[in-house]
């Protein structure tokens, strides 16, 4: 479910709250920089993400002062290396918990930075508030100084934009924010704050929210439908029909807390599921029915599967092109069934024979309810299964004298056992990570996955650290994608958060060289950093490390990484690993899964590890 993407505070209702007990600052007289901060402590906000500026000045004076006042309420403020940092930590903040994240920063080129990490939010479905100082409305259009258009900007990126210009509205439009942040399908909202109505005074009201009447009637119908007996029976007919059915389960299962009703209808019905790559950990990957990630770098089994199966059951997955490839060839034997809370996804690129809108944990539970009855079985089906995950597993060059990114993975995976959160940059490591480590949970594999923005690793690892004190906190990341944030050790270091970097130095921007291999004659234009100059070790040690090593050595590498997870700070370990490593399997763009590259250790069908393309098999 989306929202209009942008409004003027003016034009909006006020909604009462009047079933609820009157705050206890009513009436007391505040600045509007006050009311924004007591509003977002209401709204449970415990820490900021936030670097300071002239526009946000009085917002940033308001939090001290609230902290001072509310030592009970206070609100913890993290500032990072820069702007974008703040906003991915707000994002780490929010994926990891499915609480609303918030980013406060100044106006002009302090707003402008964090437009990448609102749509990299908006992309994958993450709650956040940003929260942008603009000049006095006054001068708004006459190119003051720092001064942007951040609502045009910001309204093809964000969930929702708004641009508070009526200072009689400053907490509804802040609590509108937050509620529009985190219901229906998730997204970011902004706020673009003029200095002027930060220092407006007035009485706090505490209570009201702005009036959106055609989002708001939207989310009542979603909120109120079900599945009727009528609609569940033909859901179950086509599930009676099938001999080989299969979930593909997207990030919706995650964003709804739907994991353990997944879980449960996967193990009722004894269906397979497959899971995206925003999807991983809705199934514990150690389970005997979770085949894994699938498409463009999914596993082959994953793959063969979908190619096999006769029933698709998509729940809060969207057939993007990662997964779907040649959408005419996607899942070909399958009859296709949807389940998702945003109604434009249904159809948009697969057609359906059975559709619903609603929550996935919504949805799995009527549907649960309803199949009670059901006792058809899919032993053989779930035995072909077994037998791909078997004839058809994760392998790579494992005899190389070269450190394979692989093999640091899997080390690392018998360390931590699946009980990390694991956030990773974009490229070769991120796919690797997707492919190698086991999650049990969901919330601990933190990607940017729609837009695959490079440095988003490191200050989504800060983040997720900050909202979870006691967990371990792995950034998983390469040496290209690190340098985009590499100013956030710092703040590692600045604020003592205990997050481990473990970075996969293959001296080059590897993702896309391995498409120069395979599609550009290998003419690596651009993307080779042999003769880059950055010694990351020193960098860390440089910005407070206690923890910083490089490993060139395939023989040390297990026991630095039991030294670094044990670490008690911050901690960087560089590994050095193979530079013309590929990443299989690997659909290419535009093919469709019979087209799949095995690579030269991964088995396809009808041919022995070293063969290329599929050929052959099926479960028909």
């Amino acid at each position: 479910m989306t929202a209009p993407k942008a409004s003027h505070a003016t034009h909006l209702d006020i909604v009462g709250e009047t079933a609820k007990p009157k705050h206890p600052l009513r009436g007391r007289v505040m600045s509007g920089a006050e009311m924004v901060v007591q509003v977002v402590a209401d709204e449970g906000v415990k820490t900021i993400f936030g670097y300071s500026g002239g526009a946000i000045l009085p917002t940033y004076d308001a939090v001290f002062r609230h902290n001072e006042a509310n030592p009970d309420q206070k609100i913890e403020l993290l500032v990072p290396a820069n702007e974008q940092g703040a906003a991915f930590m707000a994002a780490g903040y929010a994926r990891s918990t499915g609480e609303v994240g918030v980013a406060l920063v100044t106006s002009g080129p302090g707003a402008t930075n964090t437009v990448t990490p609102t749509r990299d939010c908006q992309a994958d479905s993450v709650p956040i508030v940003v929260i942008c100082g603009q000049v006095p409305r006054a001068a708004v259009g006459t190119d003051a100084f720092q001064e942007a258009p951040i609502f045009n900007i910001m309204a093809s990126c964000a969930k929702h934009v708004f641009l508070l210009t009526d200072e009689n509205q400053i907490e509804e439009t802040v609590r509108t924010a937050f509620e529009i942040a985190r219901s229906g399908r998730p997204g970011p909202v902004v706020i673009d704050l003029p200095k002027d109505v930060q220092t407006h005074e007035a009485p706090f009201k505490g209570e009201g929210r702005l009036r959106l009447r055609g989002y708001d009637e939207r989310r009542e119908i979603l909120e109120s439908s079900t599945i009727s007996a009528r609609h569940a029976q033909s859901f179950f007919e086509l599930l009676e029909n099938s001999e080989a059915p299969l979930i593909y389960a997207g990030g919706g299962v995650i964003n709804s807390r739907a994991s353990d009703e997944l879980r449960e209808f996967s193990h009722r019905f004894g269906i397979p599921v497959v899971t995206t790559l925003m999807g991983i950990g809705s199934m514990d990957t150690g389970d005997d029915l979770a085949l894994h990630m699938l498409g463009m770098h999914g596993a082959a089994y994953a793959n063969y599967a979908v190619e096999d199966c006769d029933f698709l059951f998509a729940v809060g997955a969207r057939f993007d092109d990662r997964v779907a490839g040649k959408v005419d060839e996607f899942a070909p034997k399958a009859r296709v069934a949807h389940l998702d809370i945003d109604a434009s996804e249904i159809g948009k690129v697969k057609g359906v024979d059975w559709s619903h809108v609603a929550s996935a944990k919504r949805g799995l539970s009527e549907l649960l309810a309803a199949g009670k009855g059901f006792s058809k079985s899919f032993a053989p089906w779930v035995e072909h299964v077994v037998e791909l995950k078997r004839r058809h597993p994760m392998a790579y060059n494992a005899g190389s004298d070269k450190i394979q990114a692989e093999f640091v993975l899997e080390c690392l995976n018998r360390i931590v056992g699946g009980d990390a959160i694991v956030t990773t940059g974009v490229g070769q490591h991120q796919m690797w990570a997707a492919q190698y480590l086991d999650f049990k949970s969901p919330r601990t594999f933190l990607t940017s996955g729609s837009m695959g923005t490079m440095g988003f690793g490191l200050p989504a690892a800060i983040g997720a650290q900050i909202a979870n004190p006691g967990k371990l906190v792995i950034d998983v990341d390469g040496d290209g994608s690190i340098r985009m944030n590499l100013g956030e050790l710092e703040t590692l270091t600045t604020y003592d958060v205990p997050v481990k970097v473990l970075l996969l130095n293959n001296l080059g921007d590897g993702m896309v060289r391995q498409w120069q291999d395979l599609f550009y004659a290998n003419r690596y234009s651009g993307t080779d950093k042999a003769l880059h100059k950055k010694d990351f070790v020193k960098a860390a040690e440089a910005d407070g490390f206690r923890f910083a090593r490089r490993v060139s050595k395939k023989e040390d590498v297990a026991t630095q990484l039991e030294a670094f997870v044990n670490f008690e700070g911050p901690a960087l370990l560089e590994v050095m690993t193979d530079g013309h490593g590929h990443v299989y399997p690997m659909v290419g763009p535009g093919l469709g899964y019979k087209n799949m590259i095995t690579g030269d250790h991964i088995e396809g069908r009808g041919n022995k590890p070293g063969g290329g393309k599929t050929s052959g098999g099926g479960y028909f």
